[in-house]
């Protein structure tokens, strides 16, 4: 013979209490019932209200309590059921049990204008001011979370997306979400039900009050004066009674719907104790304001003399607690646990180190210190390529020389500089014998001198370029950071990219993923374009490039050609110079056709099939055409066939990694195209 665990018992017995209560409130709505039974439900109405209200008030959250609306009715249900047994037993035997009597007589005094003056009371507090009150923020809580609730759930997804929480946090957060919302729209209609136990009770206590009256005058020949002062001190008793449990139910229901949720791990009273007493020059102004109330002419001094001095002693108290918070509590963390080792594998996708005599660039300055300018330096990256920038890891580094700083790209060095405490850069010929130390511009590889701010000062008023310390510094990061921006471009960034397309462009959002371009390719495409320097701002018209490109061939490199010539003006505008004008090159047409014969594709990439004598023949070409080019004062650009564009650029980015090669239907805008300069192929040199 199987048992059943003892939690699976409570949970049953837990589960069939409820219908239990439901059938006994409704029996005790039909039988009569002895006045001893009475007393033993009307203490435990009682005693059942207390326990809701003080729970209402320890609880720190309110979800914590969402059985409360439908305790609301049942509560509410027990007392109708109670009046009703009451009236009965008031009307028939003219007695109601020792709980009503005693309420009757002795909470009163006996009196019945004094009963029926604190029950009005009561009825007043209850109905016009909790009830009204609980019901109105109940309503205005309702209305507010069912509206907020799309924000919140994008506000979910945004941080699902970004890597912030996991999908079963995500999903557990949505499922709250829901519940605050259900919550909230259930106290809505269970405020109703306090409101409506507020009427009944002003109507039975009526209704006792008439009909006991009559039963006394007419059935028991009593005089009137008899009557009143059986029946209608126990018609006050019984109302007493019942709205006394009424009234501290409407309280909880109000303290329910007004709690917000609490952040200090306490409840309603631990969060009124830290608000209201958390502010020692509060309770100090407050002391002396009510001593000098006390000194007035009529007042009792004792009374506001204690009170003065009490919170003398609590703002004491009040300003220990608040310095015993201020030291934080360091944990003891053993370097041997798994967490530990786990947060030493965290590599930085961008770090800066810095010597320790540089970490006064930290300070604040007049140009702003460095951490301000390295956020403006993400703010204008994110403005120029469309790349949001990893926050940059800026840390002491005791292992670099005196006045060197160190650039580390996921843990590997890209870039390394100094900046000599006391001095400024001068760059330019103007640099050459000057007094200083002699370097080299970290970022454009130019001839520079670090001189002592005095002597900066002098020639920056006479029109030499003159840089402090901490723009040296951002120059140089701001280069790196453009030159290896493909490597900074996270597939966790791309995501968030496109949920945000998604938000503005859901039918252009919804061919990204699993039903068109994945989300790997769309990262791939922005870091080949990054790695040429294109923008990616508009990812709008790059989604909408690839995806149209995507129907017809899977290939990358189309999918690259396809947002290229999408992104042809602003590639274009951004290749000109400052007077509209693109000054290009462009391959002869034998050697061009040539090239676009021995194109060859692998797997991905596109290659030049040619010998290597060919190719160094067209390397040396392009290198006189592009010497011509700056000797006569153009930045030019080299512009080929598209099919042959990616080959192209491949066969010279290793030699000028900043050369522009374009194609010509990426040509477009408002922009004067000046060719400026044919690439021929060297000849070929002969043995002798």
């Amino acid at each position: 013979m199987s048992t059943s665990p003892p939690s699976e018992r409570k949970r049953r017995s837990a589960e069939l209490a409820l219908p239990a209560v439901m059938v006994g409130i409704v029996i005790a709505m039909v039988l009569p019932m002895p006045t001893a039974l009475l007393d033993l439900l009307l203490a435990s109405n009682l005693s059942l209200a207390l326990v809701i209200l003080l729970t209402a008030t320890v609880t720190e959250r309110t979800l914590e309590f969402s059985v409360f609306p439908s305790l609301l009715l049942v509560t509410t249900l027990a007392r109708l059921a109670l009046n009703v047994s009451s009236t009965r037993l008031i009307l028939l035997n003219g007695n109601a049990g020792h709980v009503i009597s005693a309420f009757g007589h002795f909470v009163v005094g006996g009196n019945l204008v004094v009963g029926l003056v604190v029950f009005a009371i009561l009825v007043v507090i209850q109905f016009a001011v909790i009830t009204n009150g609980a019901g109105r923020v109940a309503e205005v809580s309702a209305r507010f979370t069912l509206d907020a609730m799309p924000g919140k759930q994008m506000a979910i997804d945004a941080d699902l997306n970004a890597g912030l929480c996991t999908e079963e946090e995500a999903r557990k957060r949505r499922i709250e979400v829901g519940r605050e919302a259900d919550f909230f729209g259930a106290m809505d209609g269970a405020s109703k039900f306090v409101k409506g136990d507020a009427i009944a009770a002003v109507v039975i206590v009526m209704v006792n009050l008439i009909g006991g009256i009559v039963v006394g005058v007419v059935l028991h020949h009593l005089s009137l004066t008899a009557a009143l002062q059986r029946y209608a001190l126990l018609s006050v008793g019984d109302g007493l009674v019942s709205q006394i449990p009424a009234l501290l139910i409407s309280v909880a229901s109000g303290i329910v719907v007004t709690r917000a949720d609490s952040d200090l791990g306490g409840g309603l009273g631990g969060d009124l104790f830290a608000q209201l007493a958390g502010s020692r020059q509060t309770l100090r102004t407050a002391a002396g304001a009510v001593g000098v109330i006390g000194m007035l002419p009529g007042l009792p001094k004792l009374p506001f003399i204690a009170i003065a001095i009490g919170l003398v002693v609590l703002s004491t108290r009040t300003g220990r607690m608040a310095a015993a918070a201020a030291e934080p509590e360091v944990a003891p963390v053993n370097p041997d646990s798994r967490e530990s080792l786990i947060a030493e594998l965290h590599v930085e996708p961008l770090e800066l180190g810095l010597a320790p005599d540089l970490l006064d660039l930290l300070q604040p300055t007049p140009g702003g210190s460095l951490v301000e300018r390295v956020r403006a330096l993400r703010h204008r990256i994110a403005g120029e390529l469309g790349l949001v920038l990893p926050a940059v890891h800026t840390r002491d580094d005791s292992s670099l020389p005196p006045s060197t700083y160190r650039v580390r790209l996921h843990g590997v060095e890209v870039g390394r500089g100094t900046a000599p405490p006391g001095h400024v850069l001068v760059l330019g010929d103007a640099a050459r014998g000057l007094p200083g130390r002699p370097t080299v511009d970290p970022t454009f590889g130019l001839p520079a001198m670090w001189v002592a701010p005095e002597l900066g000062d002098l020639l920056a008023a006479d029109g030499v370029t003159v840089v402090d310390r901490a723009s040296v510094l951002v120059t140089h990061l701001s280069e790196l950071v453009r030159r290896h921006a493909p490597d900074l471009l996270s597939r966790q960034d791309v995501a968030a990219l496109v949920d945000a397309i998604r938000r503005e462009n859901p039918a252009l959002g919804a061919e990204v993923g699993d039903n068109g371009v994945s989300l790997t390719e769309v990262h791939r495409v922005l870091r080949d374009l990054l790695s040429e320097r294109v923008p990616v701002r508009d990812l709008r018209r790059i989604l909408e490039a690839i995806t149209a490109r995507a129907r017809d061939t899977k290939s990358h490199e189309a999918l690259v050609e396809a947002a290229r010539v999408a992104l042809g003006p602003a590639i274009t505008a951004s290749a000109a110079g400052p007077d509209g004008r693109l000054a290009t090159l462009t391959l002869e047409p034998v050697l061009e056709q040539a090239l676009l014969e021995s194109v060859r594709t692998s797997d991905s990439d596109s290659f030049l099939a040619v010998e290597p004598a060919v190719l160094e023949g067209i390397l040396e070409g392009a290198g006189t055409a592009l010497t011509a080019a700056e000797s006569a004062g153009h930045r030019a650009v080299v512009v080929c066939a598209a099919a042959l564009r990616p080959a192209l650029r491949r066969l010279v980015a290793p030699g000028r990694g900043d050369l522009k090669v374009m194609s010509y239907a990426e040509l477009g805008g408002p922009v004067n195209v000046v060719n400026v300069g044919v690439i021929r192929r060297a000849p070929i040199p002969t043995a002798a």
